[in-house]
């Protein structure tokens, strides 16, 4: 029987993968982390001469990961990067790469050679051979857009002297998929954006977000439905504008407004319905100490309205830094690694209830 080749992303000199106990993008002292839960700078980069990844060759895939890997990464812009080479990875091990943004669930689930590589602090992540040979993201907590944009552009810069990225004088940096061919950069953030939810306002920013030709998508991303009250808002038109562009119509426009509109519908509704408020969130936070089983959307669900309730005063005994973890934390494989085996979906629910509970006093 013919063996599969080794993959190269696989070296005896990697170390393993070390996760943080919470996600650089939780960080609950983040500027406007209360609306704000991280902000995120993605390029999206192929190198010159071969095909992209879904039209590869195996040997292909691992000749990019070779070069990806032997690139000049500065320990600078990239601390500590860790290599991970995916197919050899565990179905939980990659489950807990997405559940804290590191890969996107399409690489996850590739079978063929492909690679992650993390930095010690999170903050940066390098896909390589998901859609594009090279997907280069760096995320950080809060309203930080520029700070994500200046490094993800300054690494950028750096590895154009090791390695040939694929580019057009007419198209711009080509890629994959049309819609990243030009700049091929995609700028966003994450909104907790539990009181335009409630106030039904949350379809109105969905149309203005159409019209200003932006994607709305859920907590993880494309393809997901959001959770908790989270929404993820990028760009989606990458050619004839250029990256500067791109940032300021966000940080100067798009997200204040977005974050300006939830406030006021928080102030609104504490304004109109104090009671009505008071008794969802604390209704929220009795459910939350109490439960013996808790399913992941409704744990969600509650959470999203506790975070509300600590972001506006009405809670005090919670930190919101606290509240931010539990959102990390009750996700499956995060549940699956606390207990040190697998778990079925009853056990999950209870499982998940009882590191609800102990977490918050109840």
């Amino acid at each position: 029987m013919k063996q599969r080749e080794p993959d190269p992303a696989d070296r005896p000199d990697d170390e393993p993968m070390r996760l943080r106990h919470s996600g650089p993008w939780l960080d609950a002292t983040a500027p406007d982390g209360d609306v704000v839960i991280s902000s995120r700078v993605r390029l999206a980069r192929n190198l010159s001469g071969f095909p992209f990844p879904r039209r590869a060759s195996d040997p292909q895939r691992h000749e990019v990961i070779e070069a990806v890997r032997r690139a000049d990464w500065p320990e600078a812009l990239a601390p500590g990067l860790i290599w991970v080479g995916l197919r050899d990875s565990s179905a939980h091990e990659r489950d807990l790469l997405v559940e804290r943004h590191l890969i996107s669930r399409q690489l996850a689930q590739s079978e063929s050679p492909s690679a992650v590589a993390v930095s010690t602090d999170e903050s940066l992540s390098v896909m390589v051979n998901e859609e594009d040979h090279l997907r280069i993201q760096v995320l950080l907590p809060g309203f930080r857009l520029s700070e994500a944009f200046g490094r993800v552009l300054d690494l950028e810069s750096h590895l154009q002297d090791s390695l040939d990225l694929a580019f057009s004088p007419r198209w711009g940096f080509l890629t994959a998929c049309p819609t990243n061919v030009g700049c091929g950069i995609r700028i966003s953030v994450m909104l907790h954006l539990p009181a335009l939810r409630i106030t039904n306002e949350i379809e109105r920013v969905r149309r203005a977000a159409k019209d200003l030709h932006l994607a709305v998508r859920g907590f993880y991303g494309e393809g997901s439905e959001s959770a908790g009250d989270f929404y993820q808002v990028s760009n989606q038109v990458t050619l004839g504008v250029s990256e500067e562009e791109l940032l300021e119509e966000f940080s100067a426009r798009i997200v204040p407004d977005v974050i300006a509109y939830e406030r006021e519908a928080r102030r609104l509704l504490a304004e109109r319905s104090p009671v009505l408020l008071e008794d969802r969130i604390h209704r929220a936070l009795g459910i939350l100490r109490s439960a013996r089983m808790l399913g992941l959307e409704e744990s969600m669900k509650l959470l999203s309205r506790l975070r509300m309730g600590t972001c506006i005063g009405r809670i005090d005994a919670v930190p919101l830094e606290m509240v931010n973890r539990l959102f990390l934390m009750v996700q499956p494989a995060h549940l699956r690694t606390v207990a040190g085996f697998e778990l079925d979906d009853d056990q999950l629910r209870e499982a998940r209830a009882t590191m609800v509970r102990k977490t918050l006093g109840g």
